[in-house]
């Protein structure tokens, strides 16, 4: 058995003999002294093989990269000037003794240190890229996180209790797994989107304080930030109100940080998303960026330019500028990227004004806008944003959407650019956020409907129930989400206790008796006894460790994550299933070419 990991040899294990165990990193000959980098999850050691011991030799000269060995040898200092600070065992070596290859292996398809491998390779041969030193540490660190909050958790009375992963199928704003029941002709399970529904049934149940770390399923599109399959820290709780709630676990994402990353986490600023909305145009603002938004609706509303009045007089229209400090040294090729780069959110383009000189009025602004606007409104316009010299100023105007989102992208992409650090416009820090307020419904104009914002059990706030029948648009939820650097890492709400209010809920999303008993007759049967007050929150946790490891994607934090085609390279899944299954699920493929196994 090995005494010890490799990269956690160290001084303390100075004269003393060890064995070890792990792969070969790196192999290389310094005239007839063979040097081994021999790796484990704890990183790397210094392996010295002296041609005095013969046979130990001349196994050290067939090992290759990623030969799976054991090592017995002498822990001693590594020569003056040699040393490595970047490593646990930077400062000592290991004199080999003994050497035992316990399996070859093929010549890898890719070096191991390799920093610009393809996504694609890396998914194909997923297990050799998650022997690389940076995936070992970013599977290392999720595992940190996943334990803290369960320590957090559990010194705070809450259970684990695990929820089905075989369920029915319910609205819950994305696209089910569907899974067909062999013994149930023609019947569906689905894959959770979430355990939201039973989380509330154990609190029914007088649980009174359940978690659970568990996957949840959702059939969307994909991007750098999802996946098919995801995990979620799930938690809920009894007879505790919102403030209280948010301040429990506020409490565990600081603990966490602190515990696994050494990291503690300034203030937590609450900012209501109406707030967050007009100032920002994101209900998750990456507050390292000073960029804000400048409201000019009301300015525009009599100008000339139809390209600004138009959704300033039109029903949830809008029209906002952003003040880029400095941002007039910007070239016109910088200028035509960000219009191009605001069409992706369904801008029809980008106007701007170079303010060169305030003091002279129109005069002193440089745009092909300018002549459009009247003097009032250009003095509004400076006046408002603040304007300086050398400053530039971005505007947005459509209907209210398209201007939070182009816009509100914009305000980032600036940030974060080159020009943004150098202007000081970043601010390289931890921004935590609490955004409060949320409103309960939002209006879905392809389906002319009212849908939920976040679900349709979460509650309103106080004094907001008969909103739902009369104005359900100014219906505020008891909802919140945590934000990070611009990353949403976890939200929730205080849920709906009561039947006759979750009947109100459902009668505003056009949700009818008949189809909510169908649906969610057993959460309203089991609200009508004696349902506690409760409430809780779920966070992504991929998305947190992403965000702990500087990672580019979630997909670096999962051990075996799907492409964005919701594909699993290194299985080959999805796969085709052979008739004789599909039979036996009562199901037949509409296409011509039957299923291959």
């Amino acid at each position: 058995m090995r005494s010890s990991y490799a990269g956690l040899v160290s001084e303390a294990l100075m004269d003393q003999t060890v064995t070890l165990m792990g792969w070969a990193h790196r192999r290389r000959d310094h005239g007839g002294v063979i040097f081994i980098d021999l790796r484990d999850r704890e990183g790397l050691v210094q392996i010295v093989c002296d041609p005095d011991r013969a046979a130990m030799f001349a196994t050290a000269e067939g090992v290759r990269n990623e030969f799976c060995l054991k090592v017995v040898g002498k822990v001693r200092a590594r020569p003056a000037g040699t040393e490595n600070a970047n490593l646990v065992s930077g400062k000592v070596e290991v004199l080999c003794h003994e050497l035992e290859v316990l399996n070859a292996s093929v010549t890898p398809p890719f070096p191991l240190d390799d920093e610009n491998l393809s996504e694609t390779t890396r998914l194909t041969h997923r297990v050799l890229d998650l022997r690389r030193p940076q995936m070992q540490k970013n599977l290392m660190l999720r595992y940190r996180v996943a334990m803290e909050a369960r320590k957090y958790l559990d010194e705070r009375g809450f259970i684990d209790i695990e929820t089905p992963m075989l369920t029915k199928s319910t609205p819950e704003g994305a696209r089910d797994y569907l899974v067909p029941s062999r013994v149930n002709d023609g019947m569906f399970f689905a894959l959770p989107q979430s355990p939201q529904l039973f989380k509330q049934l154990l609190m029914v149940a007088g649980f009174d304080r359940y978690y659970q770390i568990t996957k949840c399923f959702r059939d969307e599109d994909l991007r750098a930030d999802r996946q098919p399959e995801f995990t979620q820290i799930d938690i809920e709780t009894s007879f505790l109100g919102e403030e209280e709630i948010r301040s429990m676990f506020e409490g565990m994402i600081r603990h966490v940080f602190r515990k696994a990353l050494d990291v503690e986490l300034g203030d937590y600023p609450v900012m209501s998303y109406a707030d967050a909305m007009h100032r920002f145009g994101s209900d998750k603002p990456d507050l390292r960026v000073s960029l804000e938004f400048t409201e000019l609706t009301d300015v525009m509303a009599d100008v000339d330019f139809k390209v600004f009045s138009t959704p300033a007089t039109t029903k949830g229209g809008r029209v906002v500028a952003l003040r880029v400090p400095g941002g007039a040294e910007m070239s016109r090729g910088e200028i035509d990227g960000y219009t191009e780069f605001v069409k992706i959110y369904g801008a029809k383009g980008l106007a701007w004004i170079k303010v060169n000189d305030v003091a002279k009025g129109r005069e002193g602004l440089q745009s092909p806008i300018v002549k459009n606007l009247h003097d009032a409104a250009i003095a509004k316009i400076l006046e408002r944003t603040g304007a300086k010299n050398g400053d530039l100023l971005f505007f947005g105007a459509d209907k209210a959407k398209v201007v939070n989102d182009g816009i509100g992208a914009l305000r980032v992409k600036i940030g974060h650019s080159e020009f943004g650090k150098k202007a000081g416009l970043f601010e390289d820090r931890w921004a935590p956020l609490w955004v409060v307020d949320f409103p309960m419904f939002e209006h879905d104009e392809e389906g002319d409907r009212w849908v939920a914002v976040h679900h349709p059990f979460t509650a309103p706030k106080d004094g907001h129930e008969d909103l739902m029948d009369t104005d359900p648009g100014a219906c505020v939820a008891k909802a919140y989400d945590m934000v990070l650097n611009g990353w949403e890492l976890g939200g929730g709400s205080v849920r709906i206790h009561r039947a006759e209010v979750q009947s109100k809920v459902f009668s505003a999303l056009k949700i009818g008796p008949e189809e909510a008993r169908q649906k969610f007759g057993f959460l309203l049967d089991a609200l009508q006894y004696g349902a506690p007050p409760h409430g809780g929150l779920a966070f992504g946790l991929d998305r947190i460790v992403t965000m702990m490891a500087k990672a580019e994607s979630i997909r670096d934090v999962i051990a075996f994550p799907k492409t964005q085609r919701a594909q699993c390279l290194l299985t080959g899944a999805p796969s085709a299933v052979d008739e004789k299954q599909l039979r036996e699920l009562h199901i037949r493929l509409r296409n011509a070419v039957a299923a291959q196994g």
